[in-house]
């Protein structure tokens, strides 16, 4: 009988997402936790106790002495690129966390270098997979919508600047609502729409909020008490990015507002129909009559799961990449647009 492929894993970082990862990749009979790296003494005292496993404090050094087939990038945004470069060149295949890098830059070196040594590279986008995203994909795929013209999606946090982490510094993180929730709004609706080529980008980003030490501490809100004087991040952008195909993505995105707050959600326009995420539903004309189509059943999907089980199926058994590092580009290439129309005043090509 043959031995039962096993897919051995090693994580950089050790901190929250990373410890959401190992509990669900410890859930399969196919997987093995080898090894985890991090600065926190706390955090690999953590991992050795809970997993059984050798922890590092230099991740270069696990790479070569454990020489894991995958390995899990956990680290904070500014500390994507490196480690996931490094597993790469030393032999491993990379899953990491969105955002795929901190620019277009680092993605577009990352996707070169995995094509180059033929690594597997994998982005953790889960919201995809959701049922209503997936239903609105294959109607799209259908042609049931004929030619998308315009795509409004939105996610408005009205008072939700994490008070830990890194979140408030531009620095290590990126941005800041637009590249911590504002790329899973954009991942999905752009996936949704068939996942066009951008070609041009404008946008705006404003601080008014989150840099203000009386709304950190008098305003009652879920997570008081951020840290102001670090804050350099975004706490409202809008952009425009415009497709090859001629078609129009707005995206509005914010940490915190003055308005009504509102999860993900988007408004596809298209030649023979149109749809909404939430409620799900599809607008057209039929009989003679202007309808709307909404699905009797969707099934309970665990975005997680599939998110997981995709990365271990892609590694171990050659199945289709879910979310390919190819997507985490394009996906940052339209963030770092709005980044950079907002720096310079006016719309900017995507290169």
């Amino acid at each position: 009988m043959a031995k039962k492929k096993t897919l051995k894993i090693a994580f950089i970082g050790g901190g929250g997402i990373a410890g959401h990862h190992a509990g669900l990749f410890s859930k399969y009979d196919d997987v093995e936790i080898i090894g985890m790296s991090d600065v926190a003494p706390a955090s690999r005292k953590h991992w050795a106790e809970a997993y059984d496993i050798p922890t590092y404090s230099d991740y270069r050094k696990m790479l070569r002495e454990l020489k894991p087939p995958l390995v899990d990038v956990c680290t904070p945004n500014f500390l994507h690129y490196k480690p996931a470069m490094d597993a790469m060149q030393a032999g491993s295949h990379v899953f990491v966390e969105k955002p795929m890098a901190m620019n277009a830059r680092e993605c577009k070196a990352m996707v070169a270098r995995s094509k180059k040594l033929r690594r597997k590279l994998v982005v953790g986008f889960q919201h995809r997979f959701e049922a209503r995203v997936q239903f609105l994909k294959e109607a799209i795929a259908a042609g049931r919508f004929g030619k998308i013209m315009f795509t409004r999606v939105s996610y408005y946090r009205r008072r939700g600047i994490p008070n830990w982490g890194v979140f408030g510094r531009k620095e290590l993180q990126g941005g800041g609502g637009l590249i911590d929730v504002g790329v899973h709004a954009l991942e999905q609706a752009w996936y949704a729409i068939g996942r066009p080529k951008p070609v041009a980008v404008s946008g705006n980003a404003w601080t008014f909020i989150g840099d203000d030490p009386k709304k950190a501490r008098d305003i009652k809100c879920m997570w008081p008490g951020w840290d102001t004087k670090t804050y350099n991040v975004d706490d409202l952008a809008v952009g425009q990015i415009r497709f090859a195909d001629n078609s129009i993505l707005a995206l509005e995105v914010s940490f915190a507002m003055h308005n009504q707050e509102e999860g993900f959600n988007y408004k596809i326009h298209g030649e023979k129909a149109g749809a909404t995420l939430d409620p799900i539903k599809i607008y057209t004309d039929d009989y003679g009559h202007m309808v709307d189509v909404t699905p009797a059943y969707l099934p309970e999907i665990d975005i997680w799961d599939v998110k997981m089980r995709g990365v271990i199926d892609h590694v171990l058994n050659g199945g289709p990449n879910l979310a390919p590092a190819e997507d985490g580009l394009m996906v940052q290439q339209m963030l770092d647009g709005i980044y950079q129309s907002a720096k310079v005043g006016k719309e900017v090509r995507v290169s």
